[in-house]
């Protein structure tokens, strides 16, 4: 496999800085998965120099070279098949300009047209590594996937949709059933949030109790309303199924969305594709 790697600047100084952290916490289970890492010069340069991770990494250049430039022509599947990259962990500084660039914007996109992962937290990144230990059959020793789930009674799970793709969160929600009814709870914006609870009722939850909470539909700020319980850490996963095909006249309260999962990197999870969120569900399973 072949993953991306980016950090920005506030994520890569310091002795216990969030890039650092992961790497020393995840090193032995990214060796064994024999994951590849195409990394930005910063990102590159930081690991080499604190000897982690030196041959499981491949430097794309810095930034101002053009480096996340390639990484989203490979996550589109690159110029060469050997080229292209599984999936990115991107670790965001919401205040960094940047985070805010069209190469930043577009490699997620193009990982969302993929359905491919796009992990831009520290929870993030350590649990995704658990995914793919689980996926391979193999046991994390930086986070067991057991003890992840044994987790979901204590968090808030929510469970964002477009239009597009409110069908396929239905699906998702259908047969996951029992493994999102775990969590502690459960939110959304307005529409979504009213179909979940439907299939909720139809597969025998009291009729009296919503199996959602609902907030306003993503226009009206339900999306924002979402953001304040992430920042106040009170909904540590967010499940979200983008449509990147639209133009969005509430582009930027998605954007604050995300930025807020970034914020509260540490607790938070973000998935933004079905393809993400099922394999995460399988690997629980597992």
């Amino acid at each position: 496999m072949n993953f991306g790697l980016v950090a920005h600047r506030h994520h890569r100084l310091g002795p216990d800085c969030t890039l650092l952290r992961w790497a020393r916490l995840c090193e032995a289970d990214l060796q064994t998965l024999a994951l590849q890492l195409h990394a930005t010069g910063g990102a590159h340069d930081t690991l080499v120099i604190n000897r982690l991770l030196r041959d499981q990494l491949a430097s794309v250049g810095h930034g101002r070279d053009g480096g996340l430039m390639r990484l989203v022509s490979r996550a589109a599947g690159g110029l060469t098949p050997d080229s292209a990259i599984d999936g990115v962990f991107f670790f965001i500084d919401p205040v960094n300009p940047t985070s805010m660039y069209p190469e930043t914007q577009a490699l997620k996109r193009q990982c969302v047209i993929h359905g491919k992962p796009f992990v831009a937290t520290l929870a993030g990144a350590i649990e995704w590594v658990a995914v793919e230990m689980a996926s391979a059959g193999l046991i994390a020793r930086a986070l067991p996937l057991a003890q992840q789930f044994q987790a979901l009674e204590s968090q808030v799970v929510a469970l964002i949709a477009h239009d597009a793709r409110k069908a396929e969160m239905m699906a998702f929600a259908a047969e996951h059933f029992e493994l999102l009814s775990r969590f502690a709870g459960r939110v959304a914006t307005g529409t979504t949030g009213s179909q979940l609870n439907a299939i909720a009722w139809s597969k025998g939850w009291p009729a009296a109790q919503a199996w959602v909470t609902c907030y306003q539909s993503g226009p009206l700020g339900g999306d924002a309303q979402i953001a304040e319980l992430v920042l106040d850490k009170r909904c540590q996963k967010v499940i979200f199924f983008e449509d990147p095909h639209v133009a969005r006249q509430h582009e930027a309260d998605i954007q604050l969305l995300d930025r807020a999962v970034y914020s509260a990197g540490e607790f938070t999870t973000c998935f933004n594709t079905p393809e993400m969120t099922r394999r995460w569900a399988k690997a629980v399973a597992r």
